[in-house]
């Protein structure tokens, strides 16, 4: 089976990433629609009806806390989804038989960006966890996985980058 091209590995991929793009944006939906719902109810206790028992009653209580939760947790989603979103451009290059289009190396760099931040931002939420009361144990952890991933797509960046040189130097041979 081919790598590159119409009907190739690399369309075989470029169908799943759209699944999981399409699978995200749901997801990023769904988190907004319950955000928005902690929010209401933390505001205006008296939406929940009567009924409802008084754990929700006490996690409307704690509802900007919950909504700072879920507001990290949209954002490590928007991350993963701008993730897959280059590679979705990526492999619509490659579906196309044109790998070092020379887009794809800002495209691998944002990658690396987003991948760094995304580690970052992990290391500030173990931070802040720390700081409240009813989470206990939180142990950091330095990932070698994480930051090794973060330098491979920097350097396959340019990898890209001199691959698109070295095409637009033969573009220019007689």
């Amino acid at each position: 089976m081919r790598a590159l091209g119409p009907g190739s590995v690399s369309s075989f991929l470029k169908i799943i990433l759209d699944v999981v793009y399409a699978a995200l944006w749901i997801g990023l939906g769904a988190i907004a629609l319950v955000l928005l719902a902690s929010l209401l109810f933390s505001f205006n206790p008296d939406l929940l009806p009567k009924m409802v028992n008084t754990d929700a009653a006490v996690l409307a209580s704690r509802g900007p806390l919950v909504a700072g939760a879920l507001l990290v947790f949209g954002l490590s989603i928007a991350g993963v989804l701008v993730i897959v979103h280059s590679l979705r451009q990526i492999f619509m290059t490659l579906t196309a038989g044109d790998p070092f289009h020379p887009q794809n190396v800002r495209r691998l760099r944002l990658i690396g960006l987003v991948l760094a931040a995304l580690e970052l931002c992990r290391y500030a939420v173990w931070g802040l966890s720390s700081t409240l009361p009813w989470v206990k144990d939180v142990k950091p952890n330095f990932s070698l996985t994480a930051w090794f991933s973060v330098l491979v797509v920097f350097v396959l960046a340019e990898v890209f980058r001199e691959g698109a040189r070295l095409r637009r130097e033969a573009e220019l041979t007689i």
